[in-house]
């Protein structure tokens, strides 16, 4: 399978991986053919792309460390609880409670692959971005949590902490979160009060717990200090917020947004690297860079030798360095591709230039 982004569908491309609409329901099956009516309807909800099988990559299998099943199910259920709170409705307490659930599922999910890497382009639906981001963001906080060794009460809190952190944007003028363009002063400052909001809000009576609580308050903390609302810095932050912050930032940097287009992996988590210290917990970092595949399999990339190859497999401690089949050249396809190693010494003078679609 490779990811192909949706402007570059094409009639008779077969879909590589299940693919769901909003509610959680199949949409298009693995194996399936394209045809201009489902191309169609991939724009229509608009995601930003599929995986697909073909040649260069009908044999490459991609394990996504959360079920697309799951996944769905919960952006579906945190969406539900997000509107019974912005309405202040009796069914929010069963909606939250619900979403804890979905939470609980993911944990499940994950810690039963914890050596996984995130290894698959995320597949968003541009106009429920917020929910997308809500469960992105839960699901990258829990590898982290897993990687630091956390239990799984600990977990489910901190999961269930990340899934809410901008529960605080249901009370924030929609027009303002969409806003194109450079948001004026006045503008951020009321952007900003969200994490408050979401926190004085949920911690009334919806029973989450004290730490998930403080997951929302401290998620746009900074490192360094200067952050909001309290201005905290190091380990006066919580660890939830701590290690919601990158999770968040890096999510966000990899998401098409009404004022710019998406980060490859790669380059968002060179700009994670560069804010150690002041932005985020250099610790948290470091786990962190270990657990996200800059170069995700599947993924076409054209190197500095004028080759061109598709992701293999990626490696923890080498993950700048995949291993790829290299199936054109300068001059145009290969009749045999083959297997090349950056890891290897022959190739370390060859590096990745660009991520191709």
């Amino acid at each position: 399978m490779r990811f192909v982004p949706t402007n570059c569908l094409r009639v008779g491309m077969v879909v590589g991986e299940n693919l769901y609409n909003q509610a959680g329901d199949l949409l298009l099956s693995r194996g399936t053919p394209l045809t201009d009516d489902y191309i169609y309807s991939i724009e229509r909800l608009k995601y930003n792309g599929i995986y697909i099988e073909d040649d260069i990559s009908r044999d490459i299998d991609i394990i996504n460390i959360v079920s697309d099943k799951v996944r769905a199910k919960t952006v579906s259920g945190i969406k539900n609880a997000f509107v019974d709170v912005s309405k202040n409705s009796g069914d929010a307490v069963k909606s939250l409670a619900e979403a804890k659930e979905q939470v609980e599922q993911i944990v499940d999910e994950i810690c039963n692959n914890p050596s996984l890497m995130i290894n698959m382009v995320d597949m968003k639906v541009f106009d429920d971005y917020t929910y997308y981001h809500s469960v992105n963001v839960a699901i990258l906080s829990i590898v982290i949590g897993v990687a630091l060794g956390m239990e799984r009460e600990e977990l489910c809190n901190l999961g269930y902490g990340a899934l809410l952190h901008d529960i605080g944007k249901v009370f924030i003028d929609k027009d303002l979160l969409n806003k194109k363009g450079k948001l004026t002063a006045a503008e951020f400052q009321i952007l900003k009060n969200h994490s408050l909001l979401g926190y004085e809000h949920i911690k009334k009576g919806y029973g989450v717990s004290k730490t998930s609580c403080m997951a929302i308050l401290d998620h746009h903390e900074r490192y360094s200090g200067g952050g909001y609302p309290n201005g905290l810095s190091g380990n006066n932050i919580s660890l939830y917020g701590r290690i919601i912050s990158v999770a968040d930032v890096y999510d966000a940097l990899t998401s098409d947004r009404p004022y710019r287009r998406a980060m490859i992996p790669a380059e968002a988590i060179e700009y994670i690297m560069a804010s150690t210290e002041t932005l985020f917990d250099p610790k948290i970092v470091a786990v962190f860079v270990k657990k996200i595949s800059p170069y995700p399999i599947g993924t076409c990339v054209k190197l500095s030798d004028g080759n061109t190859g598709i992701v293999l497999e990626n490696r923890e401690e080498l993950c700048l360095r995949p291993k790829l089949r290299i199936f054109k050249d300068k001059d145009g396809f290969l009749d045999e591709p083959y297997i090349m190693d950056l890891a290897d010494f022959e190739s370390l003078n060859v590096t990745i230039v660009d991520v191709v679609s």
